[in-house]
């Protein structure tokens, strides 16, 4: 799998939705009391912030509201790792974000279903994979994605399944 979707699939992992810039913003008294008190770090800023920030807020504040434990605190590793990449690197994840939502929904969910392939198989599975794939010419990389959009859904799904399993092709064999 191409590592510029793997990292266009996490950014949007760790990135929240954006709101639309020309909403109205969010008064402070019409959240919730839980929004509130997710969001109270910001309750003397609020009204000077911008609305699309508020929206923003005040839509995460919900998500975090309904995550368990567990997942809170994989939010909080993922949002430290981001804040850890250098500027350079979180504007370009931004960017493949941007073209990621760009794209036609059905090639929006083959990418999601690819990543949950990927992220399904082991360590040793997943660097074999990247390491195949560094090792193809940029012809084979276009042709193998190619030949990828254009297979059914079941013929996908038995890729998926021989690379999970490390079942090679029977032209793999020879090589």
């Amino acid at each position: 799998m191409n590592a510029k979707y793997l990292t266009a699939i996490v950014a949007a992992l760790i990135l929240s939705s954006s709101a639309i810039a020309d909403e109205p913003g969010v008064a402070w008294s019409s959240l919730s009391a839980e929004q509130q008190q997710v969001l109270n770090r910001f309750a003397d800023s609020w009204d000077a912030m911008p609305a699309d920030r508020q929206q923003r807020l005040s839509l995460g504040a919900d998500r975090w509201s309904s995550m368990t434990p567990g997942q809170r605190e994989q939010s909080q590793m993922r949002f430290a790792r981001w804040r850890e990449l250098p500027d350079d690197r979180r504007r370009q994840i931004r960017m493949r974000w941007e073209d990621f939502r760009e794209l036609p929904p059905e090639e929006r969910r083959r990418i999601r279903e690819n990543f949950e392939s990927y992220r399904d198989l082991s360590p040793e599975q997943q660097q074999r994979l990247r390491d195949r794939y560094q090792n193809m010419t940029p012809e084979q990389r276009q042709q193998l994605r190619d030949r990828y959009r254009h297979m059914t859904p079941d013929q996908r799904q038995r890729m998926r399944d021989r690379v999970k399993h490390d079942r090679p092709r029977s032209t793999d064999r020879r090589n």
